[in-house]
Order: C-alpha cells, then structure tokens, then sequence
C-alpha cells in the first residue's frame, strides 16, 4: 500500500513541477494524468470491494482527482449548486472536451446526489481505472450495438425515479473542442421522456489552456455552470426533437457566455 502511496505523491508532484512550464510536454501531462488517474483508483480499490456499484465509493477517488487536476495547473470553479435537488433523480447532461472531462466528474460527483455515469464500454478496459468505474456504479455500453445500449439505459432510467439516481451523460456522443456545441444524441433524451424525469444541463467552458493540434497544455482555470432543471414532463416520444433543441440552445448560449469568461481568465493567468 505504501508503494502505491508513493506513485500517487510521484505522479502529483511531477504534475506540479510539469505545471510550472507552459512548455512542458503536451503528451507528458496527459501521461501523467493517466497514470495519476489509475493509481488512485488502485490504491483505493480495497475499500470499494464493501460496498460494489455503490457511488460513494468514487467519492475519495474523486478528492484525489481534483488535487491531482490542481497540481497539474489546472482548477475548476462549480457554479450554480442552488439549482440541484438532491432528493430526486434526474438526467445530467454535460458537454464533451477531453479526458480532463474526468475532473469535471471529480468536482459534480459529491454534489449531484446519488451519480452513476454512463460511459462507453472500451472505459471498462482501462487498467486499474475501469474495474474502479465499474465499483463506483459507471453504466457502460457498447456504443456498436444500439439495441443492447438501449436496453441498458431503459433499465437504468427505472432506477432515476426508483432510487433518486442522477444520470450523468454527455449527450454529444464524443469529444469537442470547437467553440459551439455538436448536435446531441437522442438517447439522453429518451431516457427522460420515458421516466419524465428533469434534466439538469451542466455546461462547461472551453478548455482554453489546452490544445490537441498545437500540443499545448498550459496552466489554466476551468467555469462549470449547472443550470437550473429543464421539465421532460408532458412530453411524448414524438415530441423529443423540441425537446432537443430546447436544452442545446440553453446549452450553447450558456456555453458561448461561459467560454469568454473563461477566455478572460485565463489570459490573465497568462500574463
């Protein structure tokens, strides 16, 4: 245990070092962060095995992401918590950037309620990080079989009224770094028309500090907005498409305000 401790304390650190210099390497710190990732959810594995498919077992997990996300330069602000209702379940929708997309989980995660996200299936293969995902109750689905998807997330929408759960999804179905949002999958959205649950956009600003194409991974700081709940209530399977547009226009126009907040902030981080 003390071994794994210290690759947990190397990793921060390096990360923190890393953090220093905008030069760094861009695929060093996403290593880092990989590595990070893993060998926090390793070390905290045997306190999961209580208590399999329980949220709360990524509760600490989640506490170590965040300062590992800190070390690497990079911190979030979550806004908007008066507009969540822990006491009842719901779908969470979040828009999709990065694999950094997993510290914005670490700071929603002990605040949403009762969270379980759904990620694709390949996420289960990941060593050390899927068998933890799947301990904390993370939904996985084999994106290449639709029915089977289906099916999964009809079961799992029963447990949205049965048991308060929150449903973390990202409806744009994979990763974007443009500055408006990509159209959004259905499925989400049946989902809450079949349980009639409320929807909870949560929208995250542009990762400004970060750069695929240029290989950049600056310092940086991060604005998440949860907005307030979006009625599925009275709406029918024929109806999903006003549905649709109705949450990706709240979306993108809290998303277009949020990223030039956020643009600002980080240019004087820069300076």
């Amino acid at each position: 245990m003390a071994c794994f401790c210290e690759v947990i304390g190397f990793a921060c650190l390096v990360a923190l070092l890393m953090s220093f210099s905008n030069k760094a390497p861009y695929q060093l710190k996403l290593a880092i962060f990989a590595i990070g990732s893993g060998a926090i959810v390793l070390v905290c594995m045997p306190f999961m095995i209580f208590r399999p498919k329980d949220y709360r077992n990524a509760l600490i997990p989640a506490w170590s992401c965040r300062q590992l996300c800190k070390a690497l330069g990079v911190t979030m602000e979550v806004r908007g918590l008066e507009n969540i209702r822990k006491d009842s379940g719901g779908v969470v929708l979040i828009n999709h950037q990065s694999c950094l997309d997993l510290c914005v989980l670490a700071y929603l995660w002990p605040v949403v309620g009762r969270a379980t996200v759904v990620a694709k299936r390949e996420i289960l293969y990941l060593p050390f990080f899927g068998i933890g995902s799947w301990m904390w109750g993370t939904l996985f689905i084999n994106r290449s079989r639709k029915h089977d998807s289906i099916n999964a997330l009809q079961k799992e929408s029963k447990a949205i009224n049965e048991r308060n759960c929150k449903l973390l999804l990202f409806p744009e179905g994979t990763r974007n770094s443009l500055e408006t949002l990509l159209p959004f999958k259905k499925g989400s959205f049946h989902i809450a028309v079949q349980s009639q649950c409320p929807i909870q956009p949560v929208v995250v600003s542009k990762y400004w500090f970060l750069n695929a194409e240029n290989k950049t991974f600056r310092q940086g700081h991060v604005l998440i907005q949860i907005l307030p709940e979006i009625s599925a209530a009275g709406y029918t399977k024929d109806e999903i498409d006003s549905l649709i547009e109705e949450t990706h226009n709240v979306m993108q126009a809290e998303y277009c305000k949020l990223s030039q907040e956020a643009k600002a902030i980080n240019s004087k981080k820069r300076v």
